[in-house]
């Protein structure tokens, strides 16, 4: 027998642990070498875990649920060995804490044809092993047949009386247990954040917590933007593949005014005003896991089609859970686009220890004055969050004004004024 260990990837120097999703392979099937076995998420990215050879995957060392750190053994797989062969049970997620009175009923000859995960299942859900018909080797109930058996309706079995040895049966009071609550029409569901939500929820709390938030807004004619869009639209998908769409346009503007007032793009450290020579672009986007924040790395070097491809990449790796680590690391600015959902207007909050985000929101026409008339133009409202410790209202309002000015007149962006 040849044992492979495998082993928990290197997580960042700022994720101590880890937690561990869902097991793809169970103990004693056939595995090949780069299969992924398991996804394992941090409080910042999902990280896949491939078999690093191939063979049967003989024991489960770390189940799901448990947490982890880099480089603890999660899993054995033996390269000799042949599929459907005996192997060891799935460790249990976490340590369970005192066995719940259900699980007293169990005897010590029937709990020993439970796997021990299943066992923990059956004592969490009230059931008894009698109750569950064992599929595994020897007819031991394995963890998903107990989880068949409560899809199925199974009914948790009532716990027997605890009767001292010795002591007459008649003396006892029948004391019937009281009802469990019916929620009848109004059903709740307790489920447990995910370190992605976790972190999320920390870091907005550390932000409000240290920053001194300020918002400022502004309106946005966003015709003459669409008008380009619109003449140059297909050109410019014929030309690079993809289309042209507003976030281009948002990031552009942003850049062009956070060189012209250097302190929206700085960011706090103790005593210190860190003021950065470099344009990173955070473009936040929502996903199945939560919010989560990619960075356009160098945004000012970068072309109306490099931004497009970069960001419909993010997005779809969002989707997908595949971002990594280095792409949400750092960045000296964001932009928040709740447009893509309908939002009218709202206050982003800043993302640590940047000092700025611009919040956009949907373009709707709306009834404005020009030149004494009443007309109707395709109106976005902008919103700038910014830190009042380090950025004064004029710079704020100012650096607004400059994003405004470049969407109104994009010709701005091409000679920088």
């Amino acid at each position: 027998m040849a044992i492979v260990e495998v082993k928990v990837p290197q997580l960042s120097e700022s994720v101590a642990e880890a937690t561990m999703l869902n097991w793809k392979k169970k103990a004693g099937e056939a595995v090949t070498a780069d299969e992924i076995l398991i996804e394992i998420e941090t409080d910042k990215v999902v990280l896949e875990v491939p078999a690093p050879a191939s063979g049967v995957l003989a024991e489960i060392v770390q189940g799901d649920g448990a947490t982890v750190t880099a480089d603890q053994l999660i899993a054995r797989i033996d390269t000799e060995g042949k599929a459907g062969a005996a192997a060891p049970a799935a460790a249990a997620p976490a340590a369970a804490p005192a066995a719940a009175p259900a699980a007293a009923a169990v005897s010590a000859s029937k709990a020993d044809v439970a796997m021990p995960a299943a066992a923990k299942l059956l004592a969490d859900n009230g059931l008894s092993v009698s109750a569950v018909a064992g599929t595994g080797k020897d007819g031991r109930v394995t963890k998903g047949d107990v989880l068949g058996a409560v899809a199925a309706g199974a009914k948790p079995a009532a716990a027997p009386s605890v009767i001292p040895t010795g002591a007459p049966t008649k003396s006892l009071p029948q004391v019937a247990a009281p009802a469990a609550p019916s929620l009848g029409d109004r059903p709740e569901q307790r489920v447990p954040m995910s370190r992605l939500r976790a972190r999320v929820a920390e870091r907005l709390l550390q932000s409000q917590s240290t920053n001194a938030i300020l918002t400022t807004f502004n309106e946005v004619n966003m015709a003459p933007v669409m008008d380009m869009r619109k003449k140059f639209q297909d050109a410019f998908t014929k030309e690079h593949g993809v289309k042209i769409g507003f976030m281009s346009f948002f990031v552009k503007a942003a850049v062009h005014a956070l060189k012209k007032y250097p302190v929206l793009n700085a960011s706090v450290d103790g005593n210190d005003i860190v003021y950065h020579g470099y344009f990173d672009i955070g473009i936040a986007v929502g996903s199945p896991r939560g919010l989560v924040v990619p960075i356009l790395r160098n945004a000012d070097q970068m072309s109306f089609a490099d931004i497009e491809k970069k960001i419909a990449e993010f997005g779809q790796k969002a989707k997908d859970g595949k971002l990594g680590i280095e792409e949400m690391t750092g960045g000296t600015f964001s932009i928040s686009n709740g447009g893509t959902f309908g939002s009218m207007l709202s206050t982003p909050i800043i993302n640590p220890p940047q000092s700025a985000i611009l919040g956009v929101h949907a373009t709707k026409d709306r009834a404005v004055v020009e030149n004494g008339q009443v007309v109707v133009r395709p109106i976005n409202y902008l919103a700038m969050s910014y830190d009042h410790r380090i950025i004064d209202g004029r710079e704020a309002v100012l650096g607004l004004v400059a994003m405004k000015e470049a969407l109104e007149d994009p010709s701005r962006l091409l000679f920088d004024i």
